[in-house]
């Protein structure tokens, strides 16, 4: 028995795809966006097929943007010859966050997972090493610690080493706040080797 009328549960269903949207929200974003005032509505709309429409990916980094450039690359005031590599836009995104880091990023867009059929080919590496030809004095790795992004950070490091470019990894360990009891063997021994002089 249907509860709602086709429109409602159309755009149920609809909100139902999104990522991380259960039932329960996407009928409570459903209800929300019908008791929108309409011009708010609209705006929603427009701002949804506006980015679809004009946002694309970065002609040299890879990030998202609605320019040739991203913001980031477009910045004559960051470090041009230090490049983090990352695994999405969203990772990016995090230590933009931290107003800390001044260089620029390469995101890769996935990470090498042979068990899901993605290989070296199908992510931006070829991209990266067309970077590394002009002036660049170190390659931050910054993937994820899980299997793809530790397998990831390992072939870039083989294909940068022949190069001289200086190559680090990012330091992961133990979580502010987390007891060692319940942290994994992989994470404690990342910590212990990536430890700093007090």
């Amino acid at each position: 028995m249907a509860y709602y009328s086709e429109n409602i549960s159309k755009l149920i269903e609809q909100l139902g795809r999104l990522p991380g949207i259960g039932p329960k929200s996407a009928q409570r974003l459903a209800f929300y966006i019908i008791n929108m005032p309409e011009d708010q509505v609209k705006e929603l709309s427009g701002s949804i097929i506006n980015a679809k429409e004009k946002v694309h990916y970065c002609r040299i980094c890879g990030n998202l943007t609605d320019q040739e450039l991203c913001p980031i690359c477009a910045d004559p005031n960051r470090n041009h010859r230090q490049i983090m590599v990352v695994e999405n836009t969203r990772d990016l995104a995090a230590y933009e966050k931290t107003q800390k880091y001044t260089g620029v990023y390469h995101v890769l867009q996935g990470a090498i997972s042979p068990m899901l059929g993605i290989g070296p080919e199908d992510i931006r590496l070829k991209e990266l090493m067309q970077r590394l030809q002009g002036d660049v004095d170190e390659v931050i790795i910054a993937t994820n610690s899980s299997l793809e992004g530790e397998t990831t950070a390992m072939y870039i490091s083989k294909l940068i080493k022949p190069t001289g470019i200086r190559t680090t990894r990012i330091a992961s360990g133990v979580p502010v706040g987390g007891d060692l009891e319940y942290i994994d063997e992989v994470t404690l021994l990342r910590a212990l080797e990536g430890r700093t002089e007090l």
